[in-house]
């Protein structure tokens, strides 16, 4: 998961892998007991019509902050990616009107690229089934088998998330820790987190089902050194992980490429939030 500052990304936070037997039909970490077997929208299913008309309420000055990063070959990456684009071409003058246009050509991964939302299809589990199978099981029991397709995924594809308008409640651990951005590999607390509300004014009796929790480590300043900016970021832990699902929120950011601590401070768990 990579993100820009306060970028959003759905979090599904799965179980760790259990010798418990599982079924496609029953779970037990399945199927969802809010929106069913069938769902593919995970928690942007929160955002509704009445969470929208809250968020525009808080509207008063109309100004707007950019949460992401413009794409550019030099941005951070993960692993060997890489992002090219070109100019390739400008059509010549056409027409009584001397109508006259750029085609561009870009190629590069589109995930772990730049800033970005990632859907439920980004991250699942090995899972033992009843029936004997080892399967890659993603959100809501959803199998890999089932989820592939030739040209894209056949189930859990992000054109099923709901449309993004929610109430944002950004948690400044930067500020609260009073530095500029975070140690590398800095596991954040459920202290910290209150700690940071308390600073803002806040409790977390303030952050409402649907809401986005947008978390601050002040290391989106690292982002012109992107090999700075990908190694050992700070993060959340599984503490904090279930703390923010407790909340039921609609998405959970930072401005980190994981937004989890790297690595684990438990050296068996492998990106666990």
């Amino acid at each position: 998961m990579r993100h820009g500052i306060a970028v959003l990304t759905l979090i599904a936070l799965l179980v760790p892998a259990t010798s418990m037997a599982q079924t496609r039909e029953s779970g037990p970490w399945w199927p969802n007991p809010e929106w069913g077997p069938d769902d593919q929208a995970g928690a942007s299913n929160r955002i509704t019509p009445e969470k929208i008309l809250e968020a525009v309420g808080l509207v008063r000055t109309g100004e707007l902050y950019e949460l992401g990063h413009p794409y550019k070959p030099e941005m951070p990456f993960a692993g060997a990616r890489s992002y090219a684009i070109e100019t390739s071409g400008r059509a010549p003058a056409r027409g009584a009107n001397r109508f006259a246009s750029n085609e561009e050509f870009i190629a590069t991964q589109l995930g772990q690229v730049g800033t970005q939302l990632d859907g439920l299809a980004h991250v699942g589990h090995e899972v033992d089934m009843a029936d004997g199978r080892a399967e890659l099981v993603f959100y809501n029991g959803f199998t890999a088998s089932e989820m592939d397709g030739r040209y894209g995924l056949a189930r859990l594809g992000v054109e099923h998330a709901k449309p993004i308008i929610t109430r944002g409640v950004l948690i400044d651990v930067a500020g609260f820790k009073d530095v500029g951005r975070l140690a590398n590999s800095y596991e954040v607390t459920v202290a910290d987190v209150l700690g940071a509300l308390e600073r803002q004014g806040m409790t977390e009796a303030d952050i409402n089902v649907g809401d986005a929790i947008l978390f601050r480590y002040g290391w989106s300043q690292l982002w012109s050194r992107p090999e700075a900016y990908n190694t050992n970021p700070p993060g959340i832990g599984v503490e904090v992980a279930a703390w923010a699902v407790e909340r039921r929120p609609s998405l959970v950011g930072s401005d980190s490429w994981p937004t989890e601590v790297i690595p684990n401070p438990d050296p068996d768990l492998v990106n666990p939030v």
